[in-house]
């Protein structure tokens, strides 16, 4: 099997501040021809998006993808639901976790991998805000302790 390429279209650094992820699941998604050309320009947003399973079939929801210029009348809504394509005992899995309460699925990534557009995704569980706080104060001792080192060894 060749090594594919992959290029990376959209991180949601916001999922790993508001969530701790504990499962991540890659999958496809289903796109009409412009969304993909407007894909491989790299306009894509998925900061405000969430994913439903609806009827046995996972959905996302608030994933923008920017209309392609050359697109016209072509051109689909921007922010319409698309449909992520997951094998039958992911969507299973998946299902019993998000019956439990506080468990969430979230998109972490978009990209390219070979020819094919796909939606890195998360099974999360939301963080209170004491953890969000505990977290931003161990990034702040930890820039705190690389500064420190710094400054020890070009002293």
């Amino acid at each position: 099997m060749g090594k594919e390429s992959v290029k990376l279209i959209a991180n949601n650094k916001k999922a790993y501040h508001d969530y701790f992820i504990e499962d991540t699941y890659e999958a496809g998604i289903e796109l009409v021809g412009t969304e993909v050309k407007s894909l491989r320009q790299g306009k894509c947003s998925i900061k405000e998006a969430y994913i439903r399973i609806e009827n046995g079939q996972v959905f996302v929801y608030g994933m923008n993808i920017s209309p392609y210029e050359k697109g016209n009348i072509f051109n689909k809504d921007p922010l319409r639901v698309r449909r992520l394509l997951l094998h039958r005992s992911e969507i299973n899995k998946l299902k019993g976790k998000i019956a439990e309460k506080g468990y969430t699925i979230v998109p972490l990534k978009v990209y390219l991998k070979g020819s094919l557009v796909k939606v890195e995704i998360g099974l999360a569980k939301g963080k209170k805000l004491y953890d969000k706080r505990a977290d931003i104060a161990k990034k702040d001792q930890r820039r705190e302790a690389e500064k420190e080192f710094k400054i020890r060894n070009l002293g």
